[in-house]
């Protein structure tokens, strides 16, 4: 059996050693940096339950998937820079894209996931308590792990492509199978556009709802500070995603239009944009949320009780409830009249 380092094969020996080096010490700061903020971010959502929404639900779910993409793939893709090629065995050489592109996946389809619950508590809030139970989110959350690693089945067993080294990539992914048959394009259909297209849409209608029913908001104060509150993270998951596209999107493109490595720094910048979206959300989350950095700043205080728990904490529910009755006659009125 062919050695899986494929060291007279790899791309990556060719590329310039000093660049190679650079890649691989961000890639451990990103990989710390990521690790650090996430598990502050599940920590946060943990011990505040101010912040414990629907939508936090699933950017648990995002931060647990970096997490794993930062503990599980990031230090090898580091050693893969320092050693211009994979030297961790092939067992490791297929369980390391297995998570990889599950976590991708799961990212995407936890954010499209928010993006859709954005939607629903915008324009058809009367239906909103009745989607989104703590029994069916712990069902949409479980359901996305398992399509996620599930569509991978396949691959491992070798029956759509396989996992395992990659001599013109120089890296560990999904090769044809024996019959020539790969899954890569249905597994960027399934994990990329497909939730991307989610996302697109979800927005584009938000956005609709929100100017159609504006001037009707600005006449009551009360439900206009909570709308202003639930479009701050509705916002401040639309930056998640444009970030994720921004990260994403440049080694798609690369790897289209270079299939033969020829420019080889494209795909080093392409790897490490890709490693740098496990780190970027908690970024995200500090600078556009003033109650995720307070409670970011009283995890890291170890307080319990911040200013979170102890503001209008008694009116939680009745607030809530109020508020998406509100947005249901906001929906209500401003229907068009048959």
């Amino acid at each position: 059996m062919a050695d899986v380092r494929g060291s007279d094969f790899s791309e990556l020996v060719r590329y310039s050693p000093k660049m190679m080096t650079t890649a691989g010490v961000l890639t451990i700061i990103m990989m710390v940096i990521g690790v650090v903020g996430n598990m502050l971010t599940v920590a946060a959502l943990l011990r505040h339950s101010k912040i414990r929404t629907v939508a936090a639900a699933f950017i648990a779910c995002l931060c647990i998937s970096d997490l794993c993409f930062c503990f599980l793939v990031l230090p090898f893709s580091a050693s893969q820079f320092f050693h211009g090629t994979w030297i961790h065995g092939e067992i490791l050489c297929t369980l390391i894209p297995l998570v990889r592109y599950g976590s991708v996946a799961i990212s995407l389809f936890s954010v499209a996931m928010i993006s859709v619950n954005r939607y629903f508590l915008i324009a058809f809030p009367h239906l909103y308590s009745k989607i989104y139970t703590k029994f069916k989110v712990s069902l949409y959350i479980g359901g996305i792990w398992l399509f996620s690693y599930g569509v991978q089945i396949p691959i491992l067993l070798e029956k759509w492509g396989r996992f395992g080294f990659d001599d013109k990539l120089g890296t560990c992914s999904i090769n044809p199978d024996e019959n020539g048959h790969s899954a890569k394009t249905s597994l960027f259909v399934m994990g990329f556009a497909i939730p991307c297209t989610i996302i697109v849409l979800s927005y584009a209608n938000i956005f609709y709802v929100v100017r159609k029913s504006h001037k009707r908001l600005q006449a009551h104060s009360t439900s206009m500070r909570y709308k202003r509150s639930e479009m701050k993270i509705t916002k401040m998951v639309s930056v998640i995603f444009v970030c994720f596209v921004i990260c994403y999107l440049p080694l798609t493109i690369v790897k289209i239009f270079d299939t033969e490595v020829r420019h080889a720094p494209l795909h080093v910048v392409g790897y490490l944009l890709i490693y740098m979206s496990s780190c970027i959300n908690p970024v995200v989350y500090v600078t556009m949320n003033k109650q995720y950095r307070q409670a970011y700043l009283d995890t890291l205080m170890c307080k319990m009780n911040s200013k979170l728990e102890s503001q209008n904490t008694p009116q939680q529910h009745s607030k809530t409830h109020m508020s998406v009755s509100y947005l249901k006659n906001i929906v209500v009125n401003t229907s068009p009249k048959v």
